[in-house]
């Protein structure tokens, strides 16, 4: 499989995570080409950027998409910021799967998500339940690869601001170094490497199947 001259599709390009993947697909000699499903402009100017302003609500009925070979989901919310339950459902389930389809239908092969740790369809936590579902009915669509990124809290500068978060993430900086053995996957991790592993690991490793990534596995594709 070649690595160069390929075309990624990515959305969430405006998010925590999504805007640094998107820096990094840019600057990556694999990729020729970066599409961007976007609501909004990113305000970005390159060469290798194609913007696509979509209505996420309407994804299965957007015209023509490109051909492309790679796709990397960093979308998500919260259920504060989305105002319901079901709202937020239909972001972090409906958005995510919906993007998958239509990378697929484009030619793709291999794809990128960024989840969170504890994600199970059968969980009690309607949050983690949500990713679960995500990476469940993704993981059945038929790519060759799929990596499921599952990080815990994420550290980094938000363009929204969230109260719990914000309180949170000095906490969870001061007590990570006491995770050890099975805790260290809830370490909380810069948004950064998260982003660097999505693009690291679909370009370094081409291995069939689904890859769950947890804190150690994405430190070392960041690497």
């Amino acid at each position: 499989m070649s690595l160069e001259g390929r075309t990624a599709l990515l959305a969430g390009a405006t998010g925590l995570v999504g805007r640094d993947c998107l820096a990094r697909l840019l600057e990556h000699p694999a990729y020729a080409r970066v599409v961007v499903l976007v609501r909004r402009s990113t305000g970005m100017n390159h060469d290798k950027l194609h913007e696509i302003r979509v209505d996420f609500d309407a994804l299965g009925d957007l015209a023509s998409l490109p051909a492309v070979d790679d796709v990397f989901i960093a979308l998500g919310t919260t259920i504060k910021a989305a105002g319901s339950r079901p709202a937020f459902f239909k972001v972090d389930h409906d958005y995510v799967v919906s993007v998958a389809k239509l990378g697929k239908r484009a030619g793709a092969r291999r794809l990128s998500l960024v989840s969170s740790i504890g994600a199970d369809p059968t969980a009690m936590n309607f949050y983690l339940r949500v990713k679960g579902e995500a990476e469940r009915d993704i993981s059945e669509l038929g790519y060759e690869c799929v990596d499921i990124l599952r990080p815990s809290m994420l550290l980094g500068d938000r363009t929204e601001h969230r109260t719990g978060e914000a309180l949170a993430a000095p906490i969870m900086r001061a007590v990570s170094g006491a995770m050890i053995g099975p805790l260290r996957v809830y370490r909380a991790i810069q948004a950064r490497d998260v982003a660097a592993a999505m693009v690291g690991g679909l370009v370094s490793d081409a291995t069939a199947g689904v890859r769950i990534r947890t804190f150690d596995d994405i430190r070392r594709l960041a690497s």
